[in-house]
């Protein structure tokens, strides 16, 4: 995985710009470690940071395709990702006459350009963002993967576009300077992820399924993938192997590394499923046991309690996993010290480069992903099975299922309206903004003449939860993940999987109303049934009374300076309320979210020097 920053401009000489460059791209240094390159033409620069996966010697870049006369290059690419089709196109390009210069899968991807063109995307398979300069047509294009695992973003300079895979690439440009977008902000704040939109006025980000084009007819964007419905005739038993072996085919596909990979085993269904199917393909290749790793919190089997939304700790059953399938398993440890230090919230809030974050969820991840890195740069995760196969309590839940507002919201906030600025609310019409943005994703879903009222209302559930809500996750597992190094695989990502489980009728998903019905019986035999019987219950928080106490804390500094420019989001009266709780564990987990955005709030507007107009 790695990092790509650069900038194109049809209408000035950025061959003598490359110093506006140079920043942008150490500014990615995080996402790669390894290896660093700049190319640099008449009208464009393409800057790259690599982190080491495939083809270690041979996979440097940006890469170039060598034009006639060769004294140039026609297609210049700086890519981001990983596709897990590589071979075979290989062999379908050497099939064209082809001949490959290295291993690497980022030539794969050069060569399929120049094949078949801007529509070659399409025949990828993977999670991707990459920039492409094609010297002959003077075109730039961005591309980003079908569900968006990996982020691009991209914004107008004079006649030109910057481009890079997180803001600050952007920020770092020495003449682009941005301001908060307040409808952006609102976007973020209520958990919306509209496609395309951020709180920096000027900073888009491609959509994903989306390619952004650059060139003399200026810059449009096209859609090379939507969910779209067609019939599905498998009952449950064929649907149920039909995912086993897509999953299996993916996973496989996703083992492809030169340097160590391990699986996330947290002892819920997802993790436990990969982790069972990586560790079979090891020894079918008559490998080592695969190394996992899990996190848990100091004083946790004591401080724990049990709720609707978490019912039980994970670690048993990540241990009783692990034991079943004989992995080299790992426990990272964190204690409530270790989750309050200013060094690692400031690590959460610079690898966002915006206030999103889940407080010591962003930050134990932060630290389980540093501490992974130490020993392994690729890791399996789960993330997306409950968006796919409906696995979340609000799909269950009949009163979420059927209110007109984005599901999770009934369980899941950064922060409610009622603390937000009188001001703020008013400016960014936050509650029609929230019902606006709901009406226009529904309209989106795209139905079968013949479905019922019941069918049509999940579809529009699992396609909210898949473009909606799973891009928040995403990009949290990315940014937090590329911040220590380490690539991290989604799975259950597959477009080819995510297309066949969305086509498939509720009442297979989750038959008799089984959360993952449809999984469980994909997973049979594969982990103990006792992951197979227990409850959703989502990433683990800490219950130290010693986090609560310097939340609390560190709210009350907030508040002691009345005039912090955050207060013109944050109702200060609204926030000082949320202090009034006793003591002791807080009774949900929106309460803690809701001072944990205030707070990161106030430290992003300070850090990054943002103001309000």
């Amino acid at each position: 995985m790695c990092g790509i920053a650069g900038w194109a401009d049809l209408g000035l000489d950025l061959s003598q710009e490359i110093s506006g460059a140079e920043p942008m791209v150490r500014s990615m240094a995080c996402r790669g470690p390894d290896a660093s390159g700049i190319w640099a033409g008449t009208h464009a620069i393409l800057g790259h940071r690599r982190l080491s996966i495939i083809d270690l010697e041979g996979g440097r870049q940006p890469m170039l395709e060598p034009g006639e006369p060769r004294n140039g290059p026609s297609v210049v690419l700086s890519y981001s990702g990983e596709v897990y089709n590589f071979r075979e196109l290989r062999t379908q390009l050497e099939g064209h006459g082809h001949t490959f210069r290295t291993r690497s899968d980022t030539e794969v991807v050069l060569r399929a350009y120049v094949q078949w063109g801007p529509g070659f995307v399409e025949r990828l398979n993977g999670m991707f963002a990459f920039a492409l300069w094609d010297e002959r047509a003077q075109r730039l294009m961005l591309v980003r993967d079908r569900l968006g695992i990996k982020p691009v973003y991209f914004a107008r300079l004079g006649s030109g576009l910057l481009f890079g895979s997180e803001p600050k690439a952007l920020l770092a440009h020495p003449r682009f300077s941005a301001s908060v977008d307040l409808q952006g902000l609102a976007d973020m704040l209520g958990l919306i992820k509209s496609p395309g939109s951020t709180p920096y006025q000027g900073i888009e980000e491609v959509p994903p399924g989306c390619t952004v084009t650059l060139d003399r007819d200026g810059l449009r964007t096209r859609r090379y993938w939507r969910l779209g419905r067609q019939e599905h005739t498998d009952d449950l038993k064929a649907s149920a192997q039909r995912v086993r072996e897509l999953l299996q085919d993916t996973v496989a596909r996703q083992m492809v590394a030169d340097v160590p990979l391990c699986s996330l085993l947290s002892g819920g269904l997802d993790s436990s499923i990969l982790t069972s199917m990586a560790s079979a393909a090891e020894t079918r290749a008559g490998g080592e046991p695969v190394r996992s790793f899990a996190v848990d919190f100091t004083g946790n089997d004591t401080d724990f309690r049990a709720s609707e939304f978490r019912p039980e700790r994970d670690s048993p059953y990540a241990l009783e996993t692990a034991r079943f399938l004989g992995t080299d398993h790992h426990v990272i440890e964190l204690s409530a010290d270790e989750l309050i230090r200013d060094d690692a919230r400031d690590a959460v809030l610079r690898s966002h480069d915006l206030p999103l974050t889940f407080g010591d969820v962003d930050t134990s991840l932060h630290l389980l992903f540093r501490g992974i890195r130490q020993h392994s740069t690729v890791a399996l995760s789960g993330e997306s099975a409950d968006e796919v196969f409906g696995g979340y309590l609000w799909f269950h839940d009949r009163a979420a299922v059927e209110a007109e507002m984005f599901p999770w919201l009934s369980r899941m906030q950064l922060i409610t309206p009622d603390l937000l600025a009188p001001d703020f609310h008013a400016a960014t019409r936050f509650d029609e903004y929230r019902a606006d943005s709901y009406r226009q994703a529904v309209a989106e879903v795209e139905h079968l003449p013949h479905e019922d009222a019941r069918e049509r209302r999940m579809r529009e559930i699992s396609h909210l939860n898949l473009t909606r809500w799973l891009p928040v996750l995403l990009d949290r597992k990315d940014r937090l993940s590329m911040a220590a190094g380490l690539e991290v695989r989604v799975p259950f990502c597959d477009h080819r999987l995510v297309e066949y489980v969305y086509n498939t009728p509720w009442d297979i998903k989750s038959p008799g109303g089984e959360p993952k019905g449809l999984l469980k019986r994909a997973a049979a035999g594969l982990v103990p049934q006792s992951v197979i019987d227990r409850r959703k219950s989502p990433y683990p928080t800490t219950a130290h009374h010693l986090y609560e106490k310097d939340l609390r804390s560190r709210t009350q500094a907030l508040l002691a300076r009345p005039a912090a420019p955050v207060f013109r989001i944050v109702d200060a009266t609204g926030l000082a309320g949320l202090l009034e709780h006793p003591d002791g564990y807080f009774d949900t987990q929106l309460r803690r979210n809701s001072m944990e955005t205030a707070l990161f709030l106030d430290s992003w507007m300070r850090e990054y020097g943002i103001s309000l107009a």
